[in-house]
Order: structure tokens, then sequence, then C-alpha cells
């Protein structure tokens, strides 16, 4: 900062300072990082400067240019920490109007003071701590149900839940201060009334659409689970019936673009993923019609936003992200009661048909998910795994049956299920729910089960072979798995007796599992 420019606006007079202070702001507002002002001590002074004219009262024409400062200075961490107090905390407060001595501050003042705020939480340890004893959450909670005639703006609306946000995500201490306050009362409050405001429009507006996100967002920090006391049950279940009939009606209504309608959806679904199992049902009210007397939108939305994530082609690093929250919610759906399962099977695993392609080649839902069993993002990877094995109800024969073997074995090996051990399927209806179609028999008997597809029958590769050759060409396959083995390209082993895969130290350790696995075969067959 150039030297005069410097000394008026630490000159303490702020007519003199009110020009450079502008000035900061036009040349820094897209700056992160103040590394020359951090080494020549100039950025503890300039903090300082900012808040000694926000403490006057006769310079509050600079008061949103000085907050504009607070907001640009606290982007960098170097002195935060050291240079927080609670005069300085309770002085931004105020500026929002959510401090314990509000003025008569404009809008605009209101929503620099707050976006300060979120920096100041965001980066500042120290600052997040403040928040447990400060009014903060008292204040933003106060707002949420000022009287129509004296409405908050939007955009101090916005700010204010993404401030609660950001506080209720960095402490987990002060979620229980929150809900002590009837916070998630009032949020869900406050959901209804956005939702009341435009039930005569088509659409909601874009402006809703992002606050709707960020109490939701709150919402999900409320419900989480988290150390500390746990609400009664007759508390936590009013709040999550009332909470899962609004997602419900949020799940109905629409945006005015794809992006801000994905928004919605996609913060319903986070916040869906911290509602319990039990409470799934009420996503599917009983209706006249619909499947099984069940009004099924909402896992219609539910599985089209699936189908337009996995049809997003994310990089490996961003399918945890991408896909985790929706798998999880329909992982949900479909253990929380059979009539969701078996509408949701019907929608992801119909009954068979063209078999002579393999599970993971195609563009149906089913499709997807069989190339998202082998996928590198693990999470990813058991999520899919355990929403197609729960619609399979757990039942290996019949999960190899729509993915394949191949597909499957990593998740066989995980729970221990390869070679027939333990006893999947327990605890599900006994009806079958899986009629084979005609094409399905005519091929069923040439479908190989590692593919899970029809394959043609090939020409025995040993015909005309001597039994010479024939051990000539088994040891020659030994040495070449032996080499690999020992170059630690691969690692042989065969199923433990927890069904779980176990090394071995040569392959021909193999021979052993042979009369075991053959008596195995014949005992199946």
């Amino acid at each position: 900062m150039e030297k005069e420019e410097y000394g008026k606006f630490t000159s303490g007079d702020w007519v003199i300072a009110q020009e450079s202070i502008r000035k900061f702001v036009e040349q820094n507002d897209q700056k992160f990082h103040f590394a020359e002002l951090t080494t020549n001590g100039q950025w503890k002074i300039l903090w300082e400067a900012a808040f000694s004219y926000l403490n006057t009262p006769a310079a509050a024409p600079i008061h949103r240019e000085c907050l504009s400062v607070v907001r640009i200075l606290s982007r960098d961490k170097t002195y935060l920490d050291q240079c927080i107090a609670d005069e300085k905390i309770n002085c931004l407060l105020n500026a929002a109007n959510i401090g314990p001595e509000n003025g008569p501050y404009t809008s605009r003042v209101v929503v620099e003071a707050l976006k300060c705020l979120c920096n100041l939480v965001f980066n500042s340890k120290k600052c997040q701590e403040l928040c447990l004893s400060n009014t903060s959450t008292e204040g933003i909670i106060g707002r949420i149900h000022i009287p129509k005639e004296q409405e908050v703006e939007y955009e101090i609306q916005y700010f204010d839940m993404k401030l609660l946000f950001l506080i209720t995500a960095l402490n987990p201490q002060v979620r229980k201060k929150v809900r002590d306050e009837n916070g998630m009362m009032h949020l869900m409050e406050k959901l209804q009334i956005i939702m009341k405001e435009n039930q005569d429009c088509d659409a909601f507006f874009d402006k809703q659409v992002d606050l709707l996100g960020e109490i939701l967002k709150v919402l999900f920090n409320l419900t989480v689970p988290s150390e500390g006391p746990i609400p009664s049950e007759d508390e936590q279940d009013k709040h999550f019936r009332r909470l899962t009939a609004l997602l419900r009606d949020l799940f109905m209504r629409r945006a005015t673009s794809k992006e801000k309608q994905h928004d919605l959806w996609s913060n319903c679904v986070n916040l869906l993923t911290s509602v319990p199992t039990e409470y799934f049902p009420e996503l599917t009210p009983e209706c006249d019609g619909g499947f099984e007397g069940r009004d099924m939108t909402v896992l219609d939305t539910l599985l089209h936003f699936l189908r337009l994530r996995l049809e997003a082609k994310q990089k490996v690093s961003a399918q945890n992200e991408c896909l985790s929250p929706i798998l999880t919610a329909l992982v949900k759906c479909v253990r929380s009661s059979s009539c969701l399962r078996r509408y949701i099977r019907s929608q992801v695993l119909p009954p068979l048909r063209d078999v002579r392609r393999r599970p993971e080649d195609g563009t149906e839902l089913r499709n997807y998910l069989c190339r998202h069993l082998t996928t590198p993002a693990l999470q990813v990877r058991d999520l899919v795994a355990e929403f197609l094995f729960v619609m399979c109800k757990e039942n290996v024969g019949r999960m190899i049956k729509y993915t394949g073997y191949g597909n499957a074995a990593g998740m066989f090996a995980n729970r221990g299920l390869l070679g027939g051990h333990g006893n999947p399927g327990e605890g599900y209806s006994s009806d079958s729910e899986d009629s084979d179609t005609e094409e399905y028999k005519e091929l069923q008997h040439g479908i190989n089960p590692v593919l899970g597809c029809y394959e043609p029958k090939r020409p025995n590769i040993f015909e005309g072979m001597t039994e010479e050759q024939k051990e000539y060409e088994a040891m020659q396959l030994v040495s070449l798995m032996d080499k690999l083995q020992r170059q630690g390209i691969m690692q042989p082993g065969r199923i433990g007796p927890d069904g779980r895969p176990v090394p071995v130290d040569h392959i021909l350790e193999l021979q052993d599992e042979l009369p075991q696995q053959q008596s195995d075969h014949k005992r199946k067959t």
C-alpha cells in the first residue's frame, strides 16, 4: 500500500481516510492473500483502523466501506485468531442487527456485516468458539420469525442462513444451542412460509431456491448425529415426521431452470440422508390408485435424480460427493419398507429381457449401477452394491443373475459370501417378485454367470490333445501364475471358512481346494 494512502487510511479522521478506504476496497476486492501487508505489520494496523471507524458513530457514511475492508482482510488467516476479540465480533453483530446493541443500519450495511462474519467463522477457530456464547445464533433465529409487515430482504435472509450454516457446521457444540432455541421448529416454519409465498406460481424463483438451499443445509447440520445429549424420542419423532413431509412437498415443486432444480433436489437429498430410515415411508402417502395404494412421485424424482447423476460422468475424485447422497437416500428407501423396495426394484431391476449384453453395457439404471460396482470410488462402489443387494433381497443367486458374478465378487468377498457362505436373504417376504421373461428362459441355458449374459458355445480348446499335452499346458499356466506372484503383480488366494478370500503362499496350494469345490458343486447340482 502506498505510503501516502496508508497514512490517510490510518489517520484516525474518517473524513481524511474515506477516499483511501474506498481505493483499498476497489483495488483489493478480488484478492485473497496479503503477504505484502502481513509481513510488514500493516495488516494489523489497517484492521484496527477499520474497527476504530466502525465504532465511531460520526463515521456512519463510510461504515459499509469499513466493513468491506474487514471482509477483504479476513480472507487472510495469518493474524485473524490474534486480532479477534469479543468487542470486535459484537461490533459486527451489531452492524448485522443480530448483536447485543443493534442500530438503525441500512440493508447494505447489514449484508456487508454478515459477509464479514461468514469469513471470520470460516477462517477463524477462535471466532467459531465465540459463537457458542455470543448472540449470533439467537439473533438469526429471532429474525426468522419477524412479522410479515416487517419482512426482511431476501439477501439478508440468505446471508443469515449462510452464517448459521457455517457456525453449526464448524462448531458442533452450537448445534445443541440452536436446537434449544427452537431453531429446528423456526427453520421448518420458514420452509413452509417460502412454499406458501410461492403456491400461486409455477416454480420457485432463483432467490427462493438459494434461500431454501441454505435453510436445508442448516437443518442437515442440526439433524446429523453428533456428540452430546440426544433429544427425547417424542421430540425427534415430531421433528422428523414434519421434516419428511416438508421434503416430500419440496420434491414435488419446480424451479425456473434445470440448474436451480438440480440445486434444490441436491439439497433435499442431502438432508434426506440424515433422516432415520423408519420415516421414509412418509415420502409415499396413501392415495387412490398408485403403486399398492401409495403415491410414488417422490421415488420417481429420486430415481430421475440418480440417473442425472450417473449420466454426468464425474471424475473418480468427484464421484463420492456427487453420488453418495442420492445412493444413501435410496438405500434407506429400499430398507424402509417392502412396498418401497418392490417399487424401486420394478424400476431399476425389471425382469430381464436382453441377456445378450453384459449387465454393465447399456443406458438403463441397472447398467449404470453395474458399472459402478467396480469403480475405484470405494464409498460409491459399496453403496451401489448395497442398493442392488437389498433390491435382490440379499439373495446371492439373484444378485449374480442381475449383475454377473464378476461385478459382484468384491461385495461377496467383503461380506463373506464367497463359495456359498453366509445366510443371505433372511428377513424378507417369501414371495419371489421375480418372474422370468420368455426371452430370458430361451437363453438361460447359455448364460455365463460370471459375465451375467448369454455366451455362445465355444470350441473345446482341449479337443484333440493327449493327456500329456493337457498336463504340460496346465503346468505352463501354474508357472506363469507363480511368476506373477513372485513379481508382486498378483496374489493367489482361496476361500476361507468365513467366506472371505485368504492368500496362499504358493499356487499349488489351490489343489487342496479341488475336492471340496467338486463336492460343493455336486451338492448344488
